[in-house]
């Protein structure tokens, strides 16, 4: 069965495309404004000292620039703390979602497809910080600003019931959903343990890590025709990732190019919120969790698997000679 004319609406009633979309919120506009700011923003600071190091290095004495480099860029990496910016490409793959509501929804979409858009805006972009001691093991905290948005023109098969009725076998994607994202953010905060390689020069040095942490996305979740959408930042479940990256060092900066695997199995509390701030929403469904409140719109849950390349600049304090 196809739907290609109309829209189920969440009461089971048909209705023409030309149904009115909710316009973006001021505040929505203005996330994605600060977001792709604090991306250019973050590349910046991390490449400044590019210029201003080479430009103070360009200016010493040809046996001065090489003592200190001696001493610095070729020196083993000791302890030393990074702050870096980046950005990327992710691939994410195709996944079920399932939404479910006591009496009205057991609904399952088969192998949905995401979309990244990475250079879209908001754009990918993510921030971390780096620490590593003496020997070759070191942490960081990293934070991964991706996106996930379902491809809605797609057919689809569908298992199970739609507003207490048989979903359609086959349909496309947007005749039953409006909205299925998560577009201001598949957001992942993880702390990570890192590994030094070894390696045969002090300026490449190879790496690789494993940690976890928490997805903390803007869920963007509408039927077709609802009049309510859920609209919010969310806690939606742990994630956790694994990496291999390579690093190239100076005397104070570093490029980094990476690969990661991420692991993240959502569970959206479909609450028909429309959200604000990112604090503010986490303490909503604080809130709502500690009363025992069963969100309005039910429950979708969905596991997004994602392979992701990364390039970025960081900023590194002086090594410190091991004792």
């Amino acid at each position: 069965m196809r739907f290609a004319t109309g829209r189920i609406s969440t009461s089971g009633a048909w209705t023409s495309e030309r149904s009115r979309r909710p316009r973006p919120k001021p505040a929505t506009r203005l996330t994605e404004t600060l977001s792709a700011f604090f991306a250019a923003a973050s590349l910046v600071i991390v490449a400044a000292p590019i210029v201003i190091e080479q430009s103070v290095d360009g200016s010493r004495p040809d046996a001065a620039r090489n003592t200190a480099a001696a001493q610095t860029t070729l020196a083993p990496p000791g302890r030393e703390l990074m702050f870096a910016g980046y950005g990327g490409v992710p691939y994410t793959y195709p996944s079920d979602v399932v939404v479910k509501k006591n009496g009205l929804h057991d609904l399952t979409v088969k192998n949905v497809a995401w979309d990244g858009k990475p250079f879209v805006n908001p754009i990918y972009y993510g921030a971390r910080i780096v620490r590593f001691g003496a020997g070759r093991v070191g942490t960081m905290l990293d934070f991964t600003h991706s996106k996930a948005l379902a491809r809605l023109d797609e057919d689809t098969a569908f298992e199970g019931t739609l507003n207490g009725a048989p979903a359609p076998e086959r349909a496309r994607l947007r005749d039953i959903f409006r909205k299925l994202e998560a577009s201001h953010g598949h957001n992942m905060l993880t702390l990570n343990g890192l590994l030094r390689l070894p390696s045969i020069t002090a300026r490449i040095q190879p790496y690789v890590g494993l940690g976890a942490g928490v997805s903390l996305p803007h869920s963007e979740v509408q039927f077709a025709n609802a009049d309510k959408r859920t609209y919010e930042y969310q806690y939606a479940g742990p994630v956790g990732q694994a990496l291999i990256g390579v690093e190239l060092r100076t005397a104070r900066v570093s490029y980094f190019f990476e690969y990661k695997f991420t692991l993240a199995p959502y569970e959206m509390p479909l609450t028909e919120r429309e959200g604000s701030w990112l604090p503010l929403d986490l303490w909503n469904q604080l809130q709502s969790w500690l009363s025992g409140t069963e969100p309005p719109g039910g429950r979708l849950t969905t596991t997004y698997t994602s392979h992701q390349g990364i390039f970025g600049l960081g900023i590194r304090s002086a090594p410190v000679a091991a004792p």
